[in-house]
């Protein structure tokens, strides 16, 4: 008789099952018991067979019940002795074939009644080791170390283990043959799952899946929970995150961003390879299982970077980390459409892909709030000597910052409608664009938020009294730019034929400085040095150019150029223009005035003197040669470079 408050399995009664049914060459190995004749006196061949069968079974399940004696409460099966723990199991599938063949013969028989009690007895046992392996085995059933030493591919695909006829030796063959390319670790994690499978699939066919799933789901589902939460991802509402300060939240990102990583590649990975491995028999059983495990888990972590862009403060400056969780889950994504690939699974994928929609609409409002801040940006202050304006500064660290994201951007602006032609002129644009070849979306947008600047740093250019030095101011900033573009991804969206254009403007507005700030100078010297003039007229122009040089050099020793090509370019333009008609000059009328009373007063400077002069320049009002660390190298002499 059945033990006091064990299961009964009814579906063995003919109501649940039919003889067809329970003779098929899928369910049992023993012939149907109408081609044997039953002889009131003696059992059939086949029923002895079946009683042998049960009297086995009897011997193996008894000997492990922990209900009969200490050894077998205290004592796990497959840890004292794994070869009869493979025994049991195959005296368990045998004991659920005998019962099949009752059944189909009397369902309400004694040795049915019999058979299904020792099932009870041996299912108990079977719960026990589950819960023991799943247990004591949780450091080596870590998601890390399944993802590690196995392959979701080659464990679902490997044959079951629980056939009726199982080879003695056949799992520690195959982490035998793993050998010294598997480390021991990795060996101990594939026989406990390779357990794990055998006793599932036994509890799975005698009928006691929701037993065993309840055992593994509630021990699998701590781990990922645990999981999460050990990866810094918490359960945040609106409220929460709208309240909180922008450090904090900062901070939770990061750790959010750490944790996707972690989680995708090991966490839910580890999880989807061992429950495809433990219930490889069933599909349905697999996907339900894995889907409770790692729903709760998921969906906590894929709706944290929603919740951040819905409900966080906006500003410009906070887009990058928005960028960030949208690369992740970007180049995460095909990890995310295999690990939850159920059907079951859906609202995971969905809650992914609703993270990456609000991120992007985030992301699309925190650049158009740049846009407004430049074109708004109203500053009347100057830069001392013409630098590099702190907008440009700012504006361009964060350009280029935007310009690392520029893969994702292309997805987000996507569907952006560009800036209009009639606002970008080619002048400034200088990108092929038509519309047999348009631009990339990208690349226009970028190409829109410099040219922004520069319109705002030509108003800005106009607030300098001098008109020489707003031009330097624009050359300095130019090139800052482009200096900005060449060496970050701006150089590929905006191109070679964008940089071009805007060199061909760095030279023009060093022009007009020239002509604006040094024209005097250079006027101040004859188109002809060699002409035959009287010494009061070699006089009068060494006093003109000594005049019109000190209040040039005076001046310009005022004016900063960082860049140092472009301020040894500068300078050696202007020595060009100076130096070689005033060397010729000085060289034929030095000695006329040499003779003369007071000549130190007349002739001031040699060439020499100029070219030293000449050098100290664009360094800006602080000790020559002390700023030259402003730019990769300091300036060579003007001499050395008009040689």
């Amino acid at each position: 008789m059945p033990r006091k408050g064990m299961k009964t399995l009814n579906w063995f009664s003919p109501k649940h099952s039919s003889a067809t049914d329970m003779n098929s060459p899928s369910t049992s190995p023993f012939s149907s018991p109408s081609r044997f004749a039953f002889s009131p006196s003696r059992p059939s061949f086949s029923e002895a067979v079946i009683d042998r069968t049960i009297e086995m079974a009897e011997q193996m399940i008894t000997k492990w019940d922990p209900d009969t004696t200490t050894f077998a409460k205290v004592t796990s099966l497959f840890y004292e002795n794994r070869k009869e723990a493979k025994d049991f199991i195959k005296y368990v599938n045998n004991l659920h074939k005998a019962m099949h063949f009752h059944a189909s013969e009397n369902s309400r028989s004694d040795k049915l009644v019999r058979a299904q009690s020792l099932m009870q007895i041996a299912m108990k046992r079977l719960q026990k080791e589950f819960y023991q392996i799943l247990s004591i085995n949780r450091a080596l059933l870590d998601p890390e170390s399944i993802s590690t030493v196995s392959s979701r591919t080659s464990i679902s695909t490997q044959s079951s283990t629980s056939e009726f006829n199982i080879e003695d030796d056949d799992i520690d063959n195959r982490v035998a043959i793993a050998g010294e390319s598997i480390s021991e670790v990795e060996d101990i994690s594939n026989v406990v799952m390779a357990d794990l499978r055998l006793i599932a699939e036994c509890m799975i066919s005698s009928g006691y899946t929701k037993e065993c799933l309840q055992i593994y789901k509630v021990i699998r589902k701590s781990i990922i929970d645990e999981g999460i939460y050990r990866l810094g991802v918490e359960k945040l509402s609106s409220s929460q995150v709208h309240k909180m300060d922008w450090e904090v939240m900062d901070l939770k990102i990061k750790n959010w961003l750490n944790a996707v990583d972690v989680a995708m590649k090991t966490l839910f990975d580890g999880e989807r390879i061992l429950c495809d491995h433990v219930f490889a028999s069933s599909d349905a059983i697999r996907e339900s299982c894995f889907t409770e495990i790692s729903k709760d888990g998921a969906m906590i972590l894929f709706s944290f970077p929603e919740i951040v862009a819905k409900n966080s403060k906006k500003s410009p400056e906070k887009v990058f980390r928005m960028l960030d969780m949208y690369t992740s889950i970007v180049e995460h994504w095909t990890e995310i459409e295999t690990t939850f690939s159920f059907d079951s699974e859906s609202a995971i994928r969905s809650q992914a892909m609703t993270s990456l929609v609000k991120l992007g609409e985030s992301i699309r409002m925190a650049l158009a709030e740049f846009e407004t801040a430049l074109q708004k940006e109203s500053s009347k202050t100057t830069v001392a000597g013409g630098g590099i304006h702190p907008l440009t500064i700012d504006a361009m660290n964060y350009i280029i910052l935007l310009a690392d994201y520029s893969y994702v951007l292309s997805d987000i602006l996507g569907d952006s409608p560009p800036p209009a032609k009639s606002s970008l002129p080619e002048s400034y644009f200088g990108m092929a664009d038509s519309d047999e070849s348009p631009a990339p979306v990208i690349s226009l947008r970028f190409a829109w938020l410099i040219l922004i600047l520069l319109c705002k740093l030509d108003g800005k250019a106009k607030h300098y009294k001098d008109a020489s030095l707003a031009y330097l101011f624009l050359a300095n900033n130019l090139r800052y730019i482009i200096v900005k573009v060449r060496s970050s991804n701006l150089k590929y969206l905006l191109g070679e034929n964008w940089i071009s254009k805007q060199e061909g403007k760095i030279k023009k507005f060093a022009s007009n400085y020239e002509q604006l700030g040094w024209s005097h100078v250079i006027q101040s010297l004859p188109r002809e040095p060699n002409a035959s003039i009287s010494p009061q007229q070699v006089k009068e122009i060494f006093k003109r150019f000594n005049s019109s040089f000190e209040q040039a050099h005076r001046k310009q020793s005022l004016y900063v150029v960082p860049n140092s090509k472009l301020r040894d370019d500068l300078k050696v333009s202007i020595a060009r223009k100076i130096l070689p008609v005033y060397r010729e000059f000085y060289n034929i009328h030095r000695d006329t005035i040499a003779k003369e009373r007071h000549s130190s007063h007349v002739i001031k400077y040699s060439p020499e003197d100029l070219a030293h002069y000449l050098s100290d320049l664009f360094f800006g009002p602080i000790e020559s040669g002390s700023s030259s660390s402003v730019e990769s190298s300091p300036s060579r002499t003007i001499s050395s470079q008009l040689q």
